[in-house]
């Protein structure tokens, strides 16, 4: 059944605001999973906070040549049945969930990915993004390595008021 010359058009615009709003999208090949395997992979990506769609490569190309950011992309990688993830909140979001899903799902493959500049990353990069740490992650050490000194220096400062009470405590039943 052919889409529509509005549909199309719809599609396009929510595929540009997609893009434009996302930090990074990724491209994937999807061509050996079921419909139940892909509706579990939107089900899981969205809790992550990222939004999976299928659209032609005609109609993505489109939506790229829309957005100003991402006009002169490479649009060689959009050949064969491709999918689009977007990381709405998170730079490595998708990428992090698509492998997840692709270690118990093989048919699954990166394709490469664009990020809110216009950059191009290959299958390869995405796969080593898809292996750094979330920004939850990385603020969690970044706050644990600021705090390590301070909670030193504070256990420093109590082990001379406890070692002084000890001191005290022990008089006190000396005397009494």
């Amino acid at each position: 059944m052919a889409i529509t010359r509005q549909k199309k058009t719809e599609i396009v615009n929510e595929v540009s605001d997609l893009l434009s709003g996302s930090k990074m999208t990724v491209l994937m090949n999807y061509s050996g999973l079921g419909v139940k395997e892909f509706q579990e992979l939107r089900r899981n990506a969205k809790e992550q906070g990222v939004k999976i769609t299928v659209a032609k490569n005609r109609l993505v190309k489109l939506a790229l040549k829309k957005n100003d950011q991402l006009k002169d992309v490479d649009a060689s990688l959009l050949v064969g049945q491709i999918g689009l993830a977007f990381g709405l909140d998170d730079e490595v979001a998708p990428a992090q969930v698509l492998a997840e899903f692709a270690k118990t799902h093989s048919a699954l493959e990166f394709i490469g990915a664009y990020d809110q500049e216009g950059t191009t990353f290959t299958a390869d990069q995405v796969t080593e993004l898809s292996k750094l740490p979330s920004k939850d992650v990385l603020r969690g050490q970044v706050v644990g390595t600021i705090a390590a000194p301070l909670s030193g220096f504070v256990n420093v400062l109590s082990g001379n008021i406890r070692g002084l009470a000890n001191v005290l405590n022990a008089r006190k039943e000396q005397l009494g």
